[in-house]
């Protein structure tokens, strides 16, 4: 908690930033803008950790080191930033009416010097409806995140205003923001519930990517090793896989096998071998334009074919094929997928019942995500 003022604690770290930030959009959606922002958190993390290491080369380069090597940082798993893409640099052209092209340029940078970013990151700071003194001023704003004291562990601090900044975003959008963000309470519900301390986790839907963070997060709080878990994903809109991306990226988690493509994960699955230890997910709720009239012979459909006007069961389905003998499923489903029977979905939950696959189902509270079922084959 920050410091009081009088007998009222003053509003945490994050809280302050986004009432800032949210002040700057003036005529921007929230879908448009949490791009803006995001991307900043983001350029600031990346040029945060090159900095600190860049320094300690500078350091050591008498013993041979070179601090513009970008072996040294891949070495390290530091992204290299080159040098009009740092942040002191964005910071000092901050009041300058072309930043928004300073930016983007900074983006297009690294990008060419980091593969496992490219077409990662946003470039949509140079717009017109993106007022440079806004701008200048957010990127003061995200400057003085992780400052004096906290500057050792601006990972976390950044990553931590990252996923809040996420969560209010999805509330800014309503409905359109579940398809990017799970609240961390349920998130957190479904991996206490599996306890993925070593293995492959799977998401096929996997959103910004919070499962894989929080799966990492149980993991060390647990003091288990990081490195004992493996993750997979797919997300079929580009824009979201992006966020997934820099947020798996500023938490230090290999996104390799995260995967983008505009089919999604029925028509087009990235990882057709993948046998997975874990499975959480968030797919999205009662879909009807699935695909599923152009798969009703598909292997994936062990215990009964679903309708084509809703993908509830499909992606049941779907998550049971990708599992190892062994392996668990904790996902979020909607309510009416309890007692549904149209077109035959009762009998595929007879089926699921009577081949003892549910081991447990959680009723959310109304208002929030209606379902959590966790599965075993």
């Amino acid at each position: 908690m920050a410091k009081k003022n009088g007998n009222a604690p003053e509003e945490p770290l994050e809280k302050q930033l986004w009432k800032t930030a949210d002040k700057l959009r003036k005529n921007i959606d929230a879908a448009e803008y949490k791009h803006i922002v995001l991307g900043l958190i983001f350029l600031k993390y990346i040029s945060d950790a090159f900095e600190e290491l860049f320094a300690r080369l500078k350091v050591e380069e008498a013993q041979g080191a070179d601090p513009e090597d970008k072996d040294e940082y891949k070495a390290e798993n530091v992204f290299f930033v080159p040098q009009d893409a740092r942040w002191n640099y964005l910071q000092s052209k901050a009041r300058q009416p072309e930043i928004g092209k300073f930016v983007d340029e900074a983006m297009d940078a690294i990008e060419k010097e980091n593969a496992s970013l490219k077409g990662v990151l946003p470039k949509v700071f140079a717009r017109q409806n993106l007022d440079p003194t806004s701008l200048g001023e957010l990127i003061d704003l995200v400057g003085n995140i992780a400052l004096g004291d906290a500057k050792a562990r601006s990972a976390d601090v950044l990553g931590h205003v990252f996923e809040y900044f996420l969560g209010e975003f999805a509330l800014a959008e309503g409905k359109k923001g579940g398809q990017f963000y799970t609240p961390r309470s349920v998130v957190e519900l479904l991996v206490e519930m599996l306890e993925p301390y070593k293995g492959r986790v799977f998401d096929p839907c996997c959103g910004s990517g919070g499962m894989f963070v929080h799966s990492e997060k149980f993991v060390t709080e647990h003091q288990g090793k990081v490195n004992g878990i493996s993750i997979y994903g797919q997300e079929s809109n580009q824009t979201t896989w992006r966020l997934a991306k820099m947020n798996l990226a500023i938490r230090g988690i290999d996104s390799s096998q995260v995967k983008w493509n505009n089919e999604g994960s029925f028509l087009n699955d990235a990882h057709k071998d993948l046998k997975a230890d874990f499975i959480i997910a968030n797919p999205p709720f009662n879909v009807s334009d699935w695909g599923g009239d152009l798969m009703r012979t598909d292997g994936r459909w062990q215990y009964g074919t679903p309708p084509t006007g809703n993908a509830n069961f499909a992606w049941i389905q779907h998550f049971l094929y990708h599992l190892a003998p062994a392996g668990q499923a904790g996902f979020v489903l909607a309510k009416g997928s309890l007692t549904s029977k149209t077109s035959g979905e009762g009998d595929i939950r007879k089926a699921l019942v009577e081949n003892s696959l549910i081991d447990c189902i959680v009723n959310l509270p109304a208002k929030h995500i209606s379902t959590l079922t966790q599965y075993s084959p």
